[in-house]
């Protein structure tokens, strides 16, 4: 007898594929948004969560701790003020670890730019795949991402964008040389470009390289004893090569050059507390952070969201399988005069109601289904989606 009603329903569901595959489609959404959502997450955190861990301060303008987090360890432009060199000899001078500039503000196409030393390179593990290290001003060294996503190879060259696209009196892109590629390592190192501090502060305007004024009259403007003034005809370099890369020079203070963060490494327990001691003055003008202990911030209030999009979630799965629960009793209605046939050709009530069961039953599976690809959907590419928002 079930035979026969498991019979009926399959051939009633394979009669009518439109409708079921809706309606299983529809209930397979709603299973799997809340597995998707946790996966996520989860994904997240455990990403976000290695590399706050191995960074264990962070020295920034005073303003918004997240702010800090973002750009130090996601290269995320945010809204904080620089700070100066001043502060990076001040660390170095205290002898208490190790200290990484970084400087983060220019895009090249999309990617960050990062200016900062070798040091970050052996600090956060990044090795070379192709190519050398950056060895000379203009020269950069390229994450795996961003050179697959643009086919760049050592010899190749990346340009810095402008920050304002119509200014015409802004700072011109500088074309950079790609000295190497480094291996990927699932990282938003991955899909940034990197220079030397003073490559960063060259695309920023701090140094330029030019003609020599005193090899030409036509733009000599104004000359004195211990100074040539010249004209607007005079050539700026946007490239440096090694023919040109003697003219670059530097102005102002080295000191009060900008830099968006310090990475600090202290040497153990006490320096950290130590470190952690000399800026706690509300009236400095930087700030110390531990990025785990802003992270652990930042993953309490985001699992207070996840909370609520899961009691949104549930909400909506309740509706759905409420909806779902109408449209079947709707099509047993309108199938009365067909389970009345069906009757009077000798089928029992017992096995009309098995049949409607296994119908429904076929339509929950197809929908589980669908619910468990849809999340091995997510789980497959849960890493890459959150390394791509991140990026």
């Amino acid at each position: 007898m079930n035979a026969a009603a498991l019979s009926l329903a399959w051939r009633y569901v394979a009669r009518h594929r439109t409708q079921t595959l809706l309606l299983a489609g529809a209930l397979g959404l709603v299973l799997a948004l809340p597995l998707a959502l946790r996966m996520i997450v989860g994904t997240a955190e455990s990403v976000m969560r290695n590399r706050a861990a191995s960074t264990p301060q962070v020295i920034g303008a005073r303003g918004s701790a997240l702010d800090l987090l973002l750009t130090a360890l996601y290269f995320k432009r945010q809204a904080l003020p620089a700070i100066t060199m001043r502060y990076l000899d001040t660390a170095r001078a205290a002898r208490l670890g190790g200290a990484i500039p970084l400087y983060v503000r220019f895009h090249a196409q999309g990617a960050p730019i990062v200016g900062t030393t070798l040091d970050y390179f052996s600090f956060r593990g990044l090795r070379i795949g192709q190519g050398t290290m950056m060895a000379r001003l203009g020269d950069c060294v390229v994450g795996a991402g961003v050179a697959q996503k643009r086919g760049l190879k050592p010899g190749g060259a990346v340009f810095s964008s402008q920050e304002q696209v119509f200014d015409i009196a802004g700072i011109y892109p500088l074309k950079m040389r790609v000295a190497g590629v480094l291996t990927a390592n699932g990282t938003p190192d991955d899909d940034a470009v990197f220079v030397d501090l003073k490559t960063a502060w060259l695309i920023q305007g701090l140094a330029h390289g030019h003609d020599d004024v005193q090899a030409s009259t036509d733009t000599v403007l104004k000359k004195e004893a211990d100074n040539t003034v010249a004209n607007a005809s005079l050539r700026l370099f946007s490239e440096v090569t090694d023919a040109n890369i003697g003219t670059f020079h530097f102005h102002g203070d080295t000191a009060e050059h900008p830099l968006s963060a310090i990475i600090m490494l202290p040497r153990d327990a006490k320096a950290e507390a130590m470190l952690a001691g000399r800026y706690l003055k509300t009236d400095s003008p930087v700030q110390l952070i531990r990025p785990q202990d802003e992270f652990d911030t930042l993953m309490g209030t985001l699992f207070q969201v996840q909370s609520l999009a899961l009691g949104v979630l549930a909400l909506t799965l309740t509706s759905a399988l409420a909806v779902a629960a109408l449209v079947f009793a709707l099509s047993f209605r309108l199938r009365m005069r067909e389970f009345e046939t069906l009757g009077d050709l000798g089928v029992s009530p017992t096995a009309l109601g098995m049949t409607k069961i296994f119908e429904i039953a076929i339509v929950g599976a197809a929908g589980a289904l669908i619910a468990l690809l849809l999340s091995l959907l997510v789980e497959w590419n849960a890493a890459a989606w959150v390394r791509l928002l991140l990026a």
